[in-house]
């Protein structure tokens, strides 16, 4: 297959990562013990509706509750309720679904459970600013962010301090009833914290901490937001805080097991596959320029790796916009690989979001090879030119080579996947 048909390789690559982190099979496998009294589940992020509707499948007794996803990434339930919000900007819909869930953790007994089902996106899902701010105020922040190039911790490190219920906030409102937290990772390196701003998982990140992220990355923020962080209203619980004492946090899914699903499928169907890290970082373009430098360097000299060989890489890169082009950080990561193996025979790449969305299109990445640009250029797209004006996706719909696998209900992060033959 790897031989004959690359894309529907690599389309089995990423169909194996993305069953590696399957709600159904990773939630049976945390379920919480049995409380006294009630159930109340909560959850936000990208993959929320799905962990929601496995976890009611797994439970057998009595439950209720409220989750918030993406709008289109939601799942039938029977007990839970599903709302669904705007990513990647917040809107009154995620702002209302933050006050659901606040109000359906308040007035618990320490006889009760609450499970909260966290996974990536959650930030951008439960607006609810502090203080005197405003949704408009959360809008700007997180446009702000998107823009600023700064990695996900980063942002959410800033996002937590203007909100009441991100940065452990949720479940202290939940207390004293026992919080169990089952977090789908997307933050390289796995911090449970960072996750969706950590609503059930405090850190010990400071305001301050927060305005000196602002400051490194040159963030303008309104005036409104930056009053506040110089308040002490803005500081987060931290993790000694007792009312975070009976509480339990466990990573369920994650990159690193996805990249092991991936490479195991890899290996099954005959080809050798390395791991280069499950916890990638930096600006897309360039990370997509060191990984054409790995492609090339083993399709020329056969080395670091001997070929045939499955290259696979997860994190989450950033993109500073430099302008408004249609486009996402995997498309952006690969248009700057293609230009980097341009002319090179035998190199088949795909990047894509594990949650089955890369940036505000439909598509979750693209394809790539050795005749991408040339093929761009043939259909009167100037790649290097697409790639300066963060207009990836249009490079690759120009050559029909974007991927759309549609909502995958998981998201652990990006996925690529580099075929040398």
């Amino acid at each position: 297959m790897a031989t004959t048909d690359p894309k529907q390789f690599l389309t089995r690559i990423f169909e194996a990562a993305v069953a590696g982190s399957d709600p159904e099979l990773t939630i049976r496998r945390h379920l919480p013990k049995k409380p006294k009294g009630r159930t109340i589940v909560i959850g936000a992020g990208k993959g929320s509706a799905q962990m929601a509707a496995a976890f009611e499948k797994a439970w057998d007794g009595p439950l209720e509750g409220v989750v918030v996803t993406r709008y289109g990434f939601s799942a039938p339930c029977e007990r839970i309720r599903i709302i669904e919000a705007s990513h990647p900007v917040p809107d009154v819909n995620g702002l209302e679904a933050a006050k659901l869930l606040l109000e359906a953790v308040s007035g618990l007994t320490e006889d009760d459970l609450v499970v909260a089902l966290v996974s990536g996106g959650g930030s951008a899902l439960l607006p609810s600013p502090a203080g005197p701010l405003t949704l408009a105020d959360e809008i700007a922040v997180n446009e702000a962010l998107l823009a600023s190039g700064a990695p996900i911790s980063a942002m959410n490190t800033i996002r937590k301090h203007i909100s009441n219920i991100k940065g452990g906030r949720l479940a202290v409102a939940a207390h004293p009833a026992r919080v169990v937290s089952l977090v789908v990772s997307d933050i390289p390196g796995d911090n449970p914290a960072l996750v969706a701003s950590g609503p059930t998982v405090p850190d010990e990140a400071s305001r301050q901490d927060a305005l000196r992220l602002i400051e490194t990355y040159r963030i303008a923020l309104p005036e409104a937001v930056m009053s506040h962080l110089a308040t002490d209203a803005a500081d987060a619980p931290q993790p000694d805080n007792p009312r975070f004492a009976r509480n339990e946090v466990h990573v369920i899914a994650s990159a690193a097991v996805s990249l092991d699903a991936a490479a195991a499928e890899a290996r099954r169907l005959g080809v050798e596959a390395v791991i280069l890290s499950d916890a990638v970082e930096g600006e897309a373009r360039e990370v997509g320029g060191v990984h054409a430098a790995i492609a090339r360097e083993v399709a020329l000299r056969n080395r670091p790796f001997n070929k045939p060989v499955l290259i696979l890489s997860g994190g989450e890169t950033t993109v500073t916009l430099r302008a408004r082009g249609k486009g996402g950080r995997n498309s952006e990561f690969l248009l700057a690989f293609a230009i980097g193996i341009d002319g090179l025979s035998g190199i088949h790449a795909l990047a894509a979001d594990t949650d089955g969305i890369d940036g505000s299109e439909d598509n979750a990445g693209a394809f790539a090879d050795g005749s991408t640009v040339a093929r761009m250029r043939a259909a009167g797209v100037d790649a290097k030119a697409m790639l300066a004006g963060n207009n990836a996706w249009t490079a690759f719909n120009a050559v029909g080579d974007l991927f759309v696998p549609g909502p995958t209900g998981t998201n652990v992060n990006d996925l690529r996947a580099i075929l040398v033959r």
